[in-house]
C-alpha cells in the first residue's frame, strides 16, 4: 500500500492505496486559515494534529510500503526547533506559517526580482523571508530552518529538513549560494534541495512504533500541490491541460519545448523531455465561498443551485475574482475585484453565476495568452473541489471553448502522489505509464457553439474592465 499526503489550504486530505491506482481509505481533515488586512497565516501544528487523526481513520497502517507527501505553497514555515513527540503528539517548534496568499511581504518583492534576476513576486519565499529579516529580527535569529508546507510534515516525520525544488526551471523562484549572500541571508537557515520523487529520508523508529507503521519506511516528496496534480489529471502530453480548482486555480500546460513569456511561469514538466507552462488564479474557490457568505447562501448546493436558475450572461453581469491582487496574467498584487453591469434587474441568481463565469473568464484569460505563445490548449481536465460542478464545468466549456474532461478521482493531487510513490518502488517504470494505467475520465463536456457570441462579448468586457 501506498499511504499519500496533501495539505491544501481548506481541508489535509489523505489516502490509502493499492498500486493498481484503487483508493482503500480515504479521510479529509478541515483546515483553518487566519487573514487580517495583508496577513495570511496558518497554525502549522494543525497539520501534525490532522495527520495523526487521518492515520487513526485510515485504518491499519502495517502494509504501508511508502508516504507521499504534497501541499499548497509557496508557503513558509519558519521552523524554530526540533522534532519530538510529545506526549504521544508529533509536535515541532514553529510561527505560523505564511501561506501562498499572504502579502505582508509586497515592499521586498522588488529587491529579490533584482537578486534573481528577473520577477518574483511577494507571495513567494525569498520575500517573505527578507521581511522576516528586516521586520522580525529576533524570530529570524531564532529559526533554524526555512521550510515549505509538506517539507514541515516530512521534518516531523523522519527528522530530515529539505527543500523541494520541483524541476528544471524553477531556479527564478528559488535561491543559491550566491542569492543569499546578495540578500545578506544565512545559508545554514536553508536546507538543501531535493526532487519529487526523491526520499526527505526513512521515518523515525518513534512515529513507526507509535502510529503502527513497518520499519524503514521512506518519506518521499511528492513536490508541491500541481506537480502531483498534472500527473493524476493524466496530462503526460502537449497540448493538454490540468486545471486545478480550489481556493485559487492554476492553469498547467503540457508544452513541447520551454516557453518565456513573463505573463506566465514555465518550468520542467513530471514527463521529461516536456515542459510546463502554468498560470495561477489568485482566488476562484476562495470567491465562491466569498461570495455565499456575503449574500446568505446556506452552503455550496445552495449558492450553485442559484447560479443555475440564472440564464447564461447573468444579464450583462461581469465578475473580475481579483480579491486578493492577482497573479497570471497580471502579477498585480493591487488589482481589485469588480462587478460591472448591475441593474434593477440584478438578483442573487445572477450575482451567484457571475461568479462562476467571472472564474471561467479568468481561465480563458490564461489561456489566451498561453496561444498568444503560439502553443495548443486541446484540453483541459479538471481536477480538485470544484471538479465535480456540472454547471462550473459546461460554463468552463462554453467560455474558453475548451473540452473539458472530468476524471473520476478528482482529487488528482492524491492519485498523483500515488503514481510517484508506485514508481519510486519500481511498479512502474515511467510517469507516463503509470497515469496511463491509473487515470480514468468520467465525464466530458463540449463548448455550445450557441453560446460563443454571447461569451466572447462579455469576455471583451472582462478584459476592458481588468484594464481600468
Amino acid at each position: 500500500m501506498l499511504l499519500t499526503i496533501d495539505i491544501g489550504t481548506s481541508s489535509f486530505k489523505s489516502a490509502l492505496w493499492d498500486f493498481d491506482g484503487n483508493i482503500l481509505s480515504h479521510a479529509v481533515i478541515p483546515l483553518s486559515i487566519n487573514t487580517s488586512g495583508n496577513l495570511c497565516e496558518a497554525d502549522c501544528s494543525q497539520w501534525l494534529r490532522a495527520f495523526e487523526t487521518c492515520c487513526q481513520r485510515l485504518g491499519s497502517l502495517a502494509a504501508v510500503r511508502a508516504v507521499v507527501l504534497s501541499g499548497n505553497g509557496p508557503t513558509l514555515v519558519p521552523v524554530t526547533g526540533e522534532p519530538e513527540l510529545k506526549s504521544d503528539s508529533l509536535s515541532i517548534p514553529a510561527q505560523p506559517a505564511r501561506l501562498w496568499l499572504d502579502r505582508r511581504a509586497v515592499k521586498y518583492q522588488a529587491e529579490v526580482t533584482e537578486a534573481l534576476g528577473g520577477f518574483v513576486d511577494a507571495g513567494f519565499f525569498l520575500p517573505k523571508i527578507l521581511n522576516i529579516k528586516n521586520d522580525e529580527s529576533e524570530l529570524y535569529r531564532r529559526v533554524k530552518f526555512f521550510l515549505g508546507c509538506p517539507e514541515y510534515l516530512a521534518y516531523a516525520l523522519c527528522g530530515e529538513a529539505r527543500t523541494v525544488i520541483p524541476s528544471d526551471g524553477f531556479d527564478r523562484w528559488f535561491w543559491n549560494d550566491a542569492v543569499l549572500e546578495k540578500l545578506n541571508l544565512d545559508a545554514a537557515k536553508f536546507p538543501v534541495f531535493i526532487r519529487p520523487g526523491d526520499p526527505f529520508g526513512i521515518m523515525l523508529p518513534s512515529v513507526v512504533s507509535h502510529f503502527g507503521f513497518a520499519n524503514n519506511i521512506p518519506v518521499i516528496s511528492g513536490g508541491p500541490d500541481f506537480f502531483a496534480s498534472i500527473l493524476g489529471a493524466g496530462v503526460t502530453k502537449p497540448g493538454q491541460a490540468c486545471d486545478r480548482t480550489g481556493s485559487s486555480e492554476g492553469v498547467n500546460l503540457c508544452t513541447q519545448t520551454r516557453v518565456n513569456d513573463t505573463r506566465l511561469m514555465s518550468y520542467g514538466h513530471p514527463v521529461k523531455p516536456y515542459w510546463n507552462l502554468s498560470g495561477i488564479i489568485s482566488t476562484t474557490g476562495k470567491a465562491i465561498e466569498w461570495c455565499r457568505d456575503l449574500l446568505g447562501f446556506s452552503g455550496f448546493d445552495d449558492f450553485f443551485t442559484s447560479a443555475q436558475r440564472s440564464e447564461h450572461g447573468s444579464g450583462g453581469l461581469v465578475f473580475l475574482p481579483y480579491l486578493a491582487g492577482e497573479r497570471a496574467p497580471l502579477w498585480d498584487p493591487s488589482a481589485r475585484g469588480l462587478w460591472r453591469g448591475i441593474s434593477l434587474d440584478t438578483g442573487r441568481n445572477e450575482f451567484a453565476n457571475s461568479v462562476l463565469e467571472g472564474i471561467c473568464f479568468a481561465v480563458r484569460d490564461v489561456i489566451s495568452v498561453m496561444e498568444e505563445t503560439s502553443v495548443p490548449v486541446n484540453e483541459l481536465r479538471v481536477t480538485g473541489g470544484l471538479a465535480g460542478r456540472s454547471r462550473l464545468n459546461q460554463i468552463k466549456a462554453d467560455i474558453t471553448g475548451k473540452r473539458i474532461l472530468e476524471p473520476v478521482c478528482k482529487e488528482a493531487e492524491l492519485l498523483g502522489l500515488a503514481i510517484i510513490g508506485a514508481c519510486s518502488l519500481g511498479h512502474y517504470s515511467t510517469y507516463e505509464e503509470a497515469a496511463s494505467v491509473l487515470v480514468r475520465i468520467e465525464k466530458q463536456y463540449e463548448p455550445q457553439p450557441e453560446k460563443t457570441a454571447l461569451y466572447d462579448r462579455l469576455f471583451a468586457e472582462y478584459r476592458r474592465s481588468r484594464s481600468g
